[in-house]
């Protein structure tokens, strides 16, 4: 009998897809580190193709012309599959005539379906990319979309666990697997069960992965990113960034929640549950040791430190000048929730409630209508969030130097704060 255990999964992101080069090296970590054995990969959009369908989809919404960067964007996959020596129009066709279909009708979007609209169309990038990697590799392509089931939460798609399971089980199983070909499907894309594409939340590759792994019993997931591994800080910020060998679940679930880049936060917890490693490897260094995530006690680590950009920082007082009590808090609660504004800070004070949460003008102008008639709402915009996890008194002094301090928050392993970005 097989033992899913012996199953990987590989998970490739943007970058370690971006041209020709990137899916050769991409084939020769396949060849040497995924087999021999049972291999699903998930592969996100190429490159920068979900900005590019992003910005198609708003330019088709507004009625502008679109032609131009709809024509780079199909001669751009289409460039990466003939230099591989792949049937780029057989692959690709069909495809693009059902992008330029949603594209066409995406004026006559009501602002209340946009984000179904934007699921149909951004979703679109997976299935390109994975078209031309399962081809290259000559691999069982695989589409995920009647299989990741959803709800009808647009763009941050709610999982029906039970009905994924069953679904992946019945589409893959592991006798199949261990004997036939890798198998190559999408990442961050889902359906509902009325075949409407969903997705799973910006970066939500790294969560298909792991739903992957949970619902097959897999042996590890790994993460093939342009980094050596999870590190203290975004090398991008922070020059002198230090690797972590291992991590435990509960750390990197921390770490993941304030906003570190590396992993999406839903990734772990259905990893930990069933116990499967999380690997996150160079894949410019497919050798290098990289970070293994598990079950695991460590002592102090050395100081994390986690930036979140474009924040948005919210009051709210009450116009009777009131204490803010339990019945305020449910208030703004209930609609933050309903606006979908995820809460990263919040604070308050006798008379007023104080949130952080990323900058989202349309959900931000929800919220200021169904609660300005019982509030007072003041906001800053363009601010910065740091977290500092595992904080001592120098790492305290070199984020916080220089810097104006609108909101500060500690507890006896994190310090957050968020202050203007610094000109």
């Amino acid at each position: 009998m097989h033992d899913s255990a012996q199953l990987k999964i590989y998970k490739f992101g943007g970058a370690s897809v971006k041209d020709a080069a990137a899916l050769r090296n991409l084939g020769h970590i396949v060849t040497e580190h995924g087999r021999p054995g049972p291999l699903v990969i998930v592969v996100s959009a190429m490159g920068k193709t979900t900005n590019a369908l992003e910005a198609l989809l708003q330019l088709a919404h507004d009625g502008q012309p679109y032609a131009t960067q709809l024509a780079a964007l199909r001669d751009f996959h289409i460039a990466v599959a003939t230099e591989l020596q792949l049937p780029a129009d057989e692959l690709l066709r069909e495809l693009f005539t059902t992008l330029e279909t949603h594209l066409a009708t995406a004026i006559t979007v009501a602002a209340a379906d946009f984000d179904r609209h934007y699921d149909q169309v951004v979703g679109c990038g997976e299935l390109l990319s994975t078209r031309i990697v399962a081809a290259f590799l000559g691999a069982r392509w695989l589409d995920c979309r009647p299989l990741i089931r959803t709800d009808e939460t647009w763009r941050e798609g709610r999982l029906d666990w039970a009905a994924t399971e069953a679904a992946l089980r019945a589409a893959l199983p592991l006798a199949e697997l261990a004997q036939g070909l890798p198998v190559v499907t999408q990442g961050f894309v889902g359906g509902t069960a009325g075949g409407l594409t969903t997705t799973l939340g910006r970066e939500g590759s790294d969560f298909t992965a792991a739903i992957l792994a949970y619902c097959l019993g897999a042996g590890s997931v790994t993460i093939w990113k342009d980094v050596a591994g999870l590190l203290n800080a975004d090398p991008k910020i922070f020059p002198d960034t230090v690797r972590y060998p291992e991590i435990s679940y509960q750390e990197t679930i921390e770490m993941a929640y304030y906003g570190a880049s590396v992993i999406h936060p839903k990734t772990i917890k259905p990893l930990a549950v069933r116990g499967i490693p999380l690997l996150v490897k160079s894949f410019l260094d497919p050798t290098a040791e990289g970070t293994r995530i598990h079950d695991c006690r460590h002592g102090l680590l050395v100081p994390a430190f986690i930036r979140k950009a474009d924040q948005c920082l919210i009051s709210f007082e009450s116009k009777e000048l009131d204490f803010i009590s339990e019945e305020n808090l449910e208030v703004i609660f209930g609609v933050l929730a309903q606006v979908r504004l995820k809460i990263r800070l919040m604070q308050n004070s006798a008379i007023s409630f104080s949130v952080c949460t990323d900058f989202l003008p349309a959900r931000l102008e929800q919220l200021l209508a169904r609660l300005r008639d019982q509030f007072t709402i003041h906001y800053n915009s363009g601010l910065e969030l740091y977290t500092i996890k595992n904080y001592d008194t120098p790492s305290l002094q070199r984020l916080t130097a220089g810097r104006e301090l609108l909101l500060e928050q500690r507890t006896r392993q994190t310090f957050q704060f968020v202050c203007r970005g610094i000109e």
